[in-house]
């Protein structure tokens, strides 16, 4: 199981993630609680060991600005996130050296097939990103590279991943002792609860 951590803001944030086996880490660089600026989303990134898959967190920037932000981040990867980015925006990041991931809220309009859009990778999440509500994982089957994202935590994740059957999972919320402040315990036991499951 695919483990992405996201909303990282601390060199200790960073160095929990990377102990206990994340697969991938999010940076935020648009407006949020867990919002960090570009000289800390460098000096996180290079704290990063290689093959953990360093992501820049975007919404509400066109995609321009973001993959211009994602590259002087030093990123591996730009999440647009927000049902707003359609194909267009990721047309215009295709010529960059990063992953694309598209993130978006699941509705009966969503187009769920991996690489629709043009991206890598293809991110389920709650209406409310961030938010750590849950949503109804419905019976839609996906296949391809995508992650179930919105709501979950330790005590559910499990429970997630029987249900939908992703790829892989990715966390923010979930793995927060208050709104932007990561709890590295539930990191850990997040993300071995996760490959367990």
């Amino acid at each position: 199981m695919y483990v992405k951590l996201c909303g990282l803001r601390t060199e200790a944030d960073v160095a929990a993630a990377v102990s206990a086996g994340a697969d991938a880490v999010g940076f935020v660089l648009t407006k949020s609680a867990r919002r960090i600026d570009l000289d800390t989303a460098k000096r996180l990134v290079a704290a990063v060991p290689e093959g953990i898959l360093t992501v820049g967190v975007f919404a509400g920037l066109p995609a321009e600005q973001a993959g211009e932000l994602a590259v002087a981040a030093g990123v591996d990867a730009v999440q647009l996130h927000g049902a707003d980015y359609q194909r267009p925006s990721f047309d215009a990041l295709a010529h960059l050296p990063v992953k694309l991931i598209r993130a978006t809220p699941l509705t009966p309009d969503t187009d769920v097939r991996v690489g629709a859009h043009g991206e890598d990778l293809l991110l389920l999440d709650s209406p409310i990103a961030g938010s750590g509500h849950r949503w109804e994982l419905g019976t839609t089957r996906i296949e391809g590279h995508w992650l179930l994202a919105g709501g979950l935590d330790v005590h559910n994740v499990a429970a997630a991943i029987a249900q939908a059957r992703p790829w892989g999972v990715d966390v923010s919320s979930g793995i927060e002792s208050s709104r932007g402040v990561k709890d590295h315990g539930l990191i850990r036991e997040f993300t071995a609860a996760a490959r367990e499951a």
